[in-house]
């Protein structure tokens, strides 16, 4: 087996078993080609299926000081995932990985927005456009309901389950998941369809895409990415910010508020919870109100 027809293996296998989204695979196919082309430049022929912990080890030592800590990590994590492919399909015995360390590195917390940012970058939606009425629906719906940009975009008309509150999410690996949704944000998004989006001439294929550009098409991860951008400058809000930025937001003002950490982890969409548990950097102030409000002994 050359590395050519393992990689694709790989694509195959992280595509059919893992259930995985295009951009996921993308990126773990990434950390096999890196590997591969130090491997061609080095001019060390070998298969995947006989290189040890000494070339990878090797392989690292010069890709770190080319990338920060976190990359590594994540380079020698998607590596490991490769070979446990390979040794899940009996093509290996061991993973070359396995005694490899990766370096340590903080949990990055998330930036937020508060409240206040969130009705001020809003508020800076110019309304006289047509754009602007669907981008207010855009920023309400990141908002109210968490969802990630790639989420957002493939949010589709039938998706919206109005009279029952919620909505349905096509999240990571294809999994849905019913999401609430409150009536504020369905009333934004009735008014964008009703006086926006019915006026847009639609492009076949995209009848049932919620959010659509001028052409009547879905709209792309970077054009959520300008529209924020734009906002948050016109805004003069110098944190850096990214549609993601209104996800953390929504999962940290829930649980500021007394919200159950399942039930955010449920709202996410996270298959973990130690996922979830990233949103617990709250200020003392809080933390000593919820022991005062829920503890016997106040």
């Amino acid at each position: 087996m050359n590395w050519n027809n393992a990689l694709q293996d790989y694509q195959f296998y992280l595509k059919i078993e893992k259930g995985l989204a295009k951009n996921s695979i993308e990126s773990y196919s990434r950390d096999v080609q890196k590997l591969v082309n130090f491997l061609e430049e080095q001019q060390i022929q070998i298969s995947p299926l006989k290189i040890n912990q000494e070339i990878i080890q090797q392989f690292i030592y010069e890709t770190s000081k080319l990338i920060n800590a976190r990359s590594q990590a994540r380079l020698i994590s998607g590596l490991r995932n490769f070979f446990d492919f390979l040794i899940f399909e009996d093509y290996r015995k061991e993973n070359p990985t396995d005694l490899i360390e990766a370096p340590k590195i903080g949990r990055k917390l998330p930036d937020t927005l508060s409240i206040q940012e969130i009705d001020i970058l809003i508020n800076h939606i110019d309304l006289s456009e047509p754009q602007g009425e669907r981008n207010r629906t855009i920023l309400e719906t990141l908002y109210s309901c968490g969802l990630r940009v790639s989420e957002l975009i493939n949010l589709q008309i039938s998706d919206l389950f109005f009279e029952e509150g919620f909505i349905k999410v096509i999240g990571k690996g294809n999994k849905q998941r019913f999401v609430p949704i409150n009536e504020q944000t369905q009333k934004y998004i009735l008014l964008y369809i009703k006086s926006i989006r019915n006026k847009i001439k639609i492009q076949k294929g995209y009848e049932d895409t919620l959010f659509l550009n001028r052409r009547g098409k879905q709209l792309t991860r970077v054009m959520i990415f300008t529209i924020i951008k734009n906002l948050a400058e016109k805004a003069n809000i110098k944190k850096k910010i990214s549609p993601h930025t209104f996800r953390h937001s929504f999962a940290t003002h829930l649980l500021e508020r007394g919200a159950d950490l399942r039930a955010i982890q449920q709202m996410l969409g996270h298959e973990s919870i130690t996922t979830t548990e990233i949103y617990m950097h709250l200020d003392k102030s809080f933390l000593k109100k919820v022991l005062h409000n829920f503890h016997p002994r106040k």
